[in-house]
């Protein structure tokens, strides 16, 4: 039996569980920034910009357990290999763990080094560094959660992954207004209510996926260990040359002083909660071109990348008319602090263009995730950091903070071209390969 061609209806269906997951951590980033800015100043709004960038590195930077595991996955299920998929995840999950208690390990001794770069003030150091202290205690429960992700995303699980992240935001929130507003620890009590939070994910998580935790043969394999260990090098070199980029944005802002560095900060959750809900789509797309090329499907893999797509780019549109109309009243009612409100008011123009330049890089990076090409990935952002870095160091002296806008918007322009040259060889690969029999759809 042939497989069942993928219909914009079923495309939906897998994308909005995984936007509503998405807009909930989003929104955690949205709460951390709204419950400083009610009851706290603009020093701490910046300390939790900064502590947001610092966390964006360490974590953010692992992400390559999630990212491989959804490719690696969907391949699996692709082929029709069960034992694969399953031997993925518990790989995933024992790096997860390793890597966390790594952190938790080396973070007394990174804690100053890791806030040097950004040259903020004693006083928002100081906080931040409060918050880095309470949040790292978080960083095995986190990163053990991205293999869960990875393999609930690779099977079209999307439910249960909201179900596990709403847990998350549900704990982090009240936490927030408890720690901070109640009894006023300021940016260190968000930080303890994350970490805290993720430890709940964990645990929800693991239940989720408690069928695929019985132990497969060989997970320590070399051969294995090693190809998986391969992928994720590049995948991990990529991610941080992206995270680096939204580091040197935040850095720019620093340059520009406190109120512009909050104010910025306020804008980069817009931004957050446009890229999470857009990248529902993109990884929907992960998991379908993962099964098409595992399953050596050239029209299967064209039709998952157009439809994705279509989808991808009316939501940005949407999100941008969006901000554009409500952003405004949102800042207005939720800044207390009048000089992070006026930078944020002035530049929510530029924040507003976002979705729809990066809609064309986040389905990019789908795909090539799907189908495991980190080596492309990497590539691509290697191109795409000197280029957003000398730009910034080109118009922001003339310009200010229009000129960090102009090259943080740049970015994702040369992000979209330099990833998308990599498409043509993938089909081409896929086309040179004989089909074999998927999974039938769940």
């Amino acid at each position: 039996m042939s497989e069942p061609r993928l219909s914009y209806l079923r495309v939906i269906r897998l994308s909005v569980p995984v936007m509503m997951a998405q807009a909930a951590i989003a929104a955690t980033g949205v709460v951390d920034t709204a419950v400083m800015g009610l009851a706290g100043t603009k020093a701490d709004l910046a300390a939790i910009a900064i502590a947001s960038s610092v966390f964006s590195f360490l974590y953010w930077g692992f992400g390559f357990l999630r990212m491989s595991t959804t490719g690696l996955v969907a391949q699996a299920q692709g082929r029709g290999d069960v034992s694969a998929a399953r031997a993925v995840v518990q790989r995933a999950l024992c790096l997860g763990l390793a890597l966390g208690l790594l952190l938790l390990v080396v973070a007394p001794f990174a804690r100053t080094a890791v806030f040097f770069p950004f040259g903020a003030t004693a006083s928002v150091n100081g906080l931040g560094q409060a918050y880095f202290d309470a949040r790292i205690w978080g960083a095995p429960a986190l990163l053990m959660s991205y293999g869960i992700t990875g393999w609930l995303l690779g099977t079209g699980r999307t439910g249960a992954l909201l179900v596990m992240q709403l847990v998350m935001n549900g704990v982090n929130v009240g936490l927030d207004a408890w720690f901070v507003l109640g009894l006023g620890w300021g940016p260190a009590g968000i930080g303890a209510g994350t970490a805290i939070a993720e430890w709940a994910a964990l645990l929800v998580g693991l239940l989720l996926i408690r069928g695929s935790l019985k132990p497969e043969r060989g997970l320590g394999d070399r051969q294995a260990l090693g190809a998986l260990f391969g992928a994720n090098r590049d995948v991990l070199i990529r991610t941080l040359a992206m995270l680096f980029c939204f580091a040197w944005f935040v850095r720019s802002g620093t340059q520009l002083g406190t109120a512009t560095l909050a104010g910025n900060q306020i804008l980069l959750q817009f931004i957050a909660v446009s890229a999470f809900i857009l990248d529902g789509f993109a990884f929907v797309a992960e998991k379908e071109v993962g099964e098409a090329f595992g399953a050596r499907r050239r029209d299967q893999l064209v039709r998952a990348m157009q439809v994705t797509s279509i989808l991808a780019f009316g939501f940005a549109c949407g999100l941008a008319l969006l901000y554009a109309l409500c952003g405004a009243w949102l800042i207005n009612d939720y800044i207390r602090d009048p000089e992070a409100r006026e930078v944020a008011l002035g530049f929510l123009p530029y924040c507003a263009i976002v979705p729809v330049l990066g809609v064309v890089a986040y389905q990019l990076d789908g795909f090539l995730l799907g189908a495991t090409r980190g080596q492309a990935l990497r590539t691509a952002a290697l191109i795409v950091v000197p280029f957003y870095v000398g730009l910034d160091l080109w118009l922001r002296p003339a310009l200010g903070n229009q000129g960090v806008w102009l090259a943080f918007l740049g970015m994702f322009v040369v992000r979209g071209v330099a990833h998308g040259a990599f498409v043509p060889g993938l089909l081409t690969e896929t086309s040179a390969n004989q089909p074999q029999r998927p999974l039938p759809r769940s």
